[in-house]
């Protein structure tokens, strides 16, 4: 009890400190009325010793002198400075979503006038930058097949140097064999693969084949990049494969990058048995690297087979609690529920009767899928044109609903009156997500990186979709305003410079040099 009495008497403790700051806090508006008032009633109280009179008259007889010519330069000055401030609001706001002078005041104004201060790092801002992380795309194309044939047919680079930039770091992680000192055939492609351009790069995997005929990653690189048809980049694939198994290596990165291309190389020429039975001796074989994502291969090809039973149970495998979630496992359990009920699906009757038990699950499926991605829907419902999709992803953002729309949507179609229901009930998850930004429903808040990593991952000529929608702050509607209006009134002044300087004369006197009571003088 001692302690505690001298615990409440100290002026320093906790408690005491706190109720302070908050009594400062509430006091801190009425202080600003207070100071504004005891400056009125100071310019009242040193009116007269002041000759505050004869110095507005003084200032009267100085504003009158002014020619048109004053007047003409500030209107143009004000209407410039107002202009550059609004350039640089918009440039601020185009490259980090908010307002300059919102951000400073936010930051440093606010907790003068008592705000709350930053609150400590918490376990959902740890989830927001492991969501921010950018994935190998499981689905990516080949280079020289795909990817070539795009920039020949458009002239369009559908890749970016970011996205191949962090393929040539992949690929020089994967195909780097155990050994500390590098063969001299290893060395050429490390080197290779970070040239920037193919032929280079195509230069540099024959260059090491005649060092040694049995490189397989020089097979890989040209496999990727050289071969211009599937069918060409398999046979590549084969050699790689073959060369590899002869020398045993414990190259796994490399055997199983093969076997994975290989697989994709079945389903691409329509053998999408084996490609489904190569890839489940993959996952089989390596049940440790769930990192690649192989299990979204698989998916892709038992939906293109229909087994609707075999994706269900690769589903329960992979879409579990503790597991990274991804639009393909969100959005494949949503088609499967709307599947079973799309074909009979009105919104009509069931604004009338109400949602069955299984229409209730394939909405709520609908609403999960898309508050873990909002921008697949569009793509889906070809209300946004597609683009080929880019070697790596970003979760959640706009380049994983490229990439997983451009292989699902045809699958999409395929379920009758699928894509109705999701028409009709995905703007809904937005109604329970009020403020998608500061907390989510049943996942993490929605980051607020995923429009930047976009931008570099996804080329210049698509417009990237960005979510939540970014209204236009305060200040740069107000700045616009300003600027609008301050052009206006140089405009007006350069071309009726008499005019306006009466106008501007009369306004002066209308407005502060009112002499007909002292108290007008200073606003009452």
């Amino acid at each position: 009890r001692n302690m505690e009495d001298s615990t409440g008497s100290n002026p320093q403790s906790p408690g005491f400190t706190e109720k302070l700051k908050s009594w400062l806090s509430w006091s801190w508006t009425y202080v600003c009325f207070l100071w504004f008032g005891m400056v009125l009633i100071m310019l009242y109280v040193l009116w007269s010793p002041l000759k505050l009179q004869e110095t507005l008259t003084s200032a009267s007889v100085f504003l009158n002198t002014l020619t048109p010519k004053f007047y003409v330069a500030l209107t143009g000055t004000s209407s410039l400075i107002s202009g550059l401030i609004l350039i640089f609001e918009w440039w601020y706001f185009r490259k980090y979503g908010t307002s300059f002078i919102e951000q400073v005041s936010v930051s440093h104004l606010r907790p003068l006038l008592g705000g709350v201060e930053n609150a400590e790092p918490s376990n959902n801002n740890l989830f927001l930058f492991v969501e921010c992380k950018v994935w190998r795309n499981p689905l990516n194309l080949f280079r020289g097949a795909e990817y070539n044939r795009y920039t020949w047919v458009t002239g369009k680079e559908p890749l970016t140097y970011y996205d191949m930039n962090l393929s040539a770091q992949d690929h020089q992680t994967f195909f780097t064999g155990d050994t500390q000192q590098l063969r001299p055939e290893d060395a050429v492609m490390q080197k290779a693969w970070r040239e920037r351009n193919p032929q280079a790069r195509i230069r540099a995997a024959y260059q090491a084949i005649e060092i040694n005929h049995q490189c397989a990653a020089a097979y890989v690189l040209l496999a990727e990049e050289e071969a211009t048809t599937i069918t060409e980049a398999e046979r590549l694939f084969k050699k790689a494969l073959s060369i590899d198994m002869i020398q045993q290596r414990k190259d796994i990165n490399l055997l199983v990058y093969i076997k994975r291309r290989l697989a994709m190389c079945a389903r691409k020429l329509g053998r999408i048995k084996e490609a489904v039975k190569m890839m489940r001796d993959l996952m089989k074989e390596f049940p440790l690297l769930g990192m690649l994502n192989i299990h979204e291969n698989l998916l892709e090809a038992l939906l293109e087979l229909q087994a609707y039973a075999d994706v269900q149970a690769v589903l329960a495998k992979y879409d579990d609690i503790s597991l990274p979630k991804s639009a393909t496992i969100c959005y494949t359990s949503a088609l499967l529920k709307a599947r079973a009920v799309s074909d009979k699906f009105s919104p009509e009757a069931a604004s009338r009767r109400g949602l069955s038990t299984a229409e209730m699950n394939a909405v709520e499926a609908i609403h999960r899928a898309v508050e873990f991605n909002p921008h697949v829907p569009k793509y889906l419902l070809e209300m946004k044109s597609l683009i080929l999709p880019p070697e790596h992803i970003l979760k959640r953002g706009d380049s994983e609903a490229v990439a997983y729309a451009f292989f699902h949507l045809q699958h999409w179609k395929r379920a009758e009156g699928a894509l109705n229901l999701l028409h009709c009930t995905w703007e809904g998850t937005f109604r329970i997500i009020p403020y998608p930004l500061e907390k989510g429903h049943l996942f993490y808040p929605y980051p607020g990186c995923t429009e930047t990593a976009d931008r570099e991952l996804l080329p210049s000529f698509h417009e990237v979709s960005v979510y939540p929608k970014k209204e236009l702050p305060f200040f740069i509607l107000f700045t616009a305003g300003l600027c609008s209006f301050t052009a206006m009134l140089a405009m007006l002044t350069h071309q009726f410079p008499e005019l306006m300087g009466v106008f501007a004369k009369a306004v002066i006197r209308v407005f502060f040099l009112p002499v007909d009571h002292p108290l007008l003088l200073i606003g009452f």
